[in-house]
């Protein structure tokens, strides 16, 4: 399956993401997005950086701190631990994933379920770390 059938199928096509994207894990490359879904390269560099620091360090403070923009959208950071991190906006909110190799971005509207949205990025999630990705 291709990164873009990814997004489409298995984030989009659920039902409980509106938006996604699948960067490199570096945070230096876009591998597939959902049309109008764009991440700056300062946006990706700086959500790899805080992938990494695992849950700790000044980046995941900066986080706390300032909140984390995706997509030029400021998100408030809730939770930060190894592998992800989860953030709001008012009623929407983003689900960051890290895999061996790449970065799940997602995003969910209003009437999504929150939980029903994480569930479905970290499935995905484990499903491309048991595959290698």
């Amino acid at each position: 399956m291709s990164w873009q059938a990814y997004v489409d199928s298995s984030l989009v096509g659920t039902g409980h993401i509106d938006k996604a994207a699948i960067i490199s894990a570096a945070g230096d490359s876009t591998w597939a997005a959902t049309p109008g879904f764009t991440l700056s390269a300062d946006e990706m560099k700086f959500i790899s950086a805080v992938l990494g620091d695992n849950g700790k360090g000044s980046n995941v403070d900066k986080v706390f701190a300032e909140g984390l923009h995706v997509a030029g959208q400021r998100y408030v950071a809730f939770n930060i631990e190894g592998r992800h991190v989860y953030g709001r906006q008012g009623k929407t909110g983003v689900i960051i994933v890290k895999t061996t190799q790449a970065i799940l971005v997602a995003h969910y509207g209003e009437n999504a379920v929150a939980g029903n949205s994480t569930q479905t990025v970290e499935a995905l999630a484990d499903y491309l770390v048991k595959a290698g990705y």
